[in-house]
């Protein structure tokens, strides 16, 4: 049963953008994972969410197809979904129990296997730059709360002020998750983390994911998104994976390094490992979702919810945009 659910959401039709004599280039992305469906969605909120998406993806695109790099194609798409309030992500994340807004990133680049991770900031507009700030000006790889806004200042990130990412229908989700004493998963209806990975002309791959984590979060809680292996990994001999999920399962299972090392040490296609990986979360309790780009340049979703906000794109034509999980009428 599993794996017929895996199949249906996420159909193998990947390109191999190394053939030929040109190389290629490989993009996808992701705002998030969920019980997305046509009936939740009014016709306004559907074109927002493919405009923005569209704009996510053109970003990274544009910058591959210049001949740029992978990481900073990552970037670029990642930086519009932390500023678009439709995410869970920079501006427009959830509060936490206590009524703030705490963000958490990473990134990596496959050539070196450099990585940065930040959780927790509250003033820092982008949190994947002040995660790849770590990764490239720093001797660490994860820093947390006042330490990453000290570390922050120290390099001249942007900052804002806490109410630049509130918005009001995350202050009503968290209202309504403490009066009728419901669950995140009851209020935030999808995972909104957002994300992106790539493969640029020059073989390399890279991976970030950013988020602002869970309604009603509490103690310090901590997801899969800032943590390498879990929400963000990227590898050139192996893949590059960027998650979206429930946290707490995607971290027990190492979900973007299990499906790496399945490619490279089973040779597993991406999409089986994929499809592999989730069947095992789903297993365990949790579900959610990836986005995957091998060195070849293969470009693959998996999910095992109803839908996810993704897209993707390549230098063989193809270009893709969807929301929903039977893919009726939803590529673009």
């Amino acid at each position: 049963m599993i794996a017929a659910a895996m199949a249906l959401v996420s159909p193998a039709n990947a390109q191999d953008v190394t053939a030929g004599d040109e190389p290629g280039w490989s993009f996808a992305i992701h705002g998030g994972a969920g019980v997305i469906e046509r009936e939740n969605l009014t016709d306004e909120q559907e074109a927002a969410y493919r405009a923005s998406l569209d704009a996510a993806l053109t970003a990274g695109t544009e910058i591959l197809a210049a001949g740029g790099s992978a990481m900073d194609a990552v970037k670029a798409a990642i930086v519009l979904m932390e500023d678009d309030p439709l995410y869970n992500a920079g501006r427009g994340a959830v509060f936490t129990w206590d009524g703030r807004i705490e963000h958490d990133a990473s990134i990596m680049d496959g050539t070196d296997r450099s990585a940065g991770a930040v959780t927790g900031t509250r003033t820092i507009r982008n949190p994947i730059l002040l995660a790849d700030t770590v990764r490239t000006e720093s001797r660490h790889v994860f820093l947390s709360g006042d330490g990453a806004e000290e570390f922050a200042g120290e390099h001249g990130l942007e900052t804002v002020l806490p109410d630049w990412f509130a918005t009001e229908r995350r202050l009503e989700s968290l209202n309504r998750l403490k009066a009728q004493k419901l669950s995140a998963l009851d209020v935030d209806v999808k995972y909104g983390t957002v994300g992106a990975v790539a493969r640029d002309m020059q073989g390399n791959l890279a991976a970030g994911t950013s988020t602002g984590g869970m309604t009603g979060k509490r103690w310090g809680r901590i997801g899969d998104a800032p943590i390498i292996g879990a929400g963000t990994y990227a590898d050139n001999d192996s893949c590059a994976v960027s998650a979206t999920g429930h946290g707490e399962y995607f971290i027990r299972v190492g979900v973007a390094r299990e499906i790496c090392s399945r490619i490279a040490l089973a040779g597993e296609d991406p999409q089986t490992a994929s499809d592999s990986v989730l069947a095992e979360v789903l297993e365990m309790g949790g579900d959610g979702g990836v986005i995957v780009v091998t060195p070849a340049g293969d470009e693959v979703f998996s999910f095992n919810t109803a839908g996810m906000y993704r897209g993707r794109a390549d230098s063989e034509g193809l270009r893709e945009i969807a929301i929903f999980g039977d893919h009726a009428g939803d590529a673009e």
